[in-house]
């Protein structure tokens, strides 16, 4: 398959054009080129995305089977670049969220659930949800059928930027007793990049459009789970100290809203971690072991080093006050 990737260097990027090099697609992608150098054998485009007379000389007389966007921020620029495409790409998929979905999301809800309020036009990034859902509308205005939609969760493994597996990694590293937020047996519901991207490549290449939730099946991993396998992979030194929820609200310290398990407004949000991805496994998700998800995120670290903090994101060192970690601890 021919591919064209806007984006290609970070966490979800990084990991469709390493997915689809494996398949043996002939990969294009088309970025600034200021973060990293371009995968071996990849054509790599020069052009920044918000500039759209750039992008439409990087990409001038060129067509390519499918198109995959990571981009995030405002929907005008994702609208840009569809239209552009529109004639001389086959299908379109766009890197979405669940956050699409209008807050609080119901329990078990699947792809049928609300959705905020999205402009195609907007030249707005402050607001993820609404600019996620513009990008969306964009593309569904170009490519209609032909565009899917990866609606994904809480997205792990390798290359991960937000810095939730790696800030628990580098945490247990430290060992001695370390605040878990319990209880141990609350769900996590997950995707691992590789995964969503090997079936977002498989769905471009079988012309499958549509919304889809993206994630993992309820129930099948808990943070228990999650936290003693890092130890098992690992082999850390850690010892692991779960805090009843009441005490860490108690004491205002929100140790779980990185993974979704807690909010400051909302202590036990409904929906994080139950949604219901019939319609994606159906169309051919599969998903790997917590252990290797796990495994080859320490790995990465281990070669690569942290990733640098986002931009858009609080950086993981402000997820747990020393001080308020030991207060805790001392309570129990």
């Amino acid at each position: 398959m021919k591919l064209l990737v806007l984006g290609g260097t970070h966490h979800v990027g990084r990991a469709i054009v390493e997915t689809a090099l494996e398949r043996g697609d002939e990969v294009t992608t088309l970025n600034r080129g200021l973060s990293r150098p371009p995968a071996l054998g990849v054509r790599a485009l020069i052009a920044d995305r918000t500039d759209t007379p750039a992008v439409t000389a990087a990409l001038s007389g060129q067509e390519w089977d499918a198109v995959i966007d990571t981009w995030a921020w405002a929907p005008r620029v994702v609208r840009d670049s569809a239209r552009l495409l529109a004639g001389r790409t086959g299908h379109y998929s766009y890197v979405s969220s669940r956050s699409v979905h209008r807050w609080p999301w119901p329990a078990a809800a699947d792809e049928s659930a609300p959705l905020v309020d999205g402009d195609p036009e907007s030249d707005d990034s402050d607001d993820y949800a609404a600019a996620k859902r513009g990008g969306e509308l964009a593309v569904i205005e170009a490519y209609g059928e032909r565009a899917l939609l990866a609606r994904a969760g809480m997205i792990l493994g390798p290359y991960e930027d937000v810095g939730r597996v790696p800030w628990w990694l580098r945490r247990l590293e430290k060992g001695g007793r370390a605040l878990a937020p319990g209880p141990a047996d609350a769900s996590l519901q997950y995707i691992d990049v590789r995964d969503m991207t090997a079936w977002m490549l498989r769905c471009a290449e079988r012309g499958i459009g549509g919304a889809y939730t993206v994630t993992g099946h309820p129930g099948e991993v808990t943070i228990g789970q999650f936290l003693e396998t890092a130890l098992e992979v690992t082999g850390f030194d850690a010892e692991l100290v779960w805090a009843p929820e009441e005490l860490l609200r108690r004491e205002g310290v929100w140790l779980g809203m990185e993974f979704g398990l807690r909010f400051p407004h909302d202590p036990a949000p409904t929906g994080m971690h139950d949604a219901d991805v019939h319609a994606a496994h159906g169309a051919g998700l599969t998903t790997r072991p917590l252990r290797d998800t796990i495994a080859d995120t320490w790995a990465w670290l281990q070669a690569e080093g942290d990733p640098a903090p986002r931009s858009d994101a609080p950086s993981p060192d402000t997820w747990l006050d020393p001080i308020a970690e030991r207060r805790v601890l001392d309570q129990l």
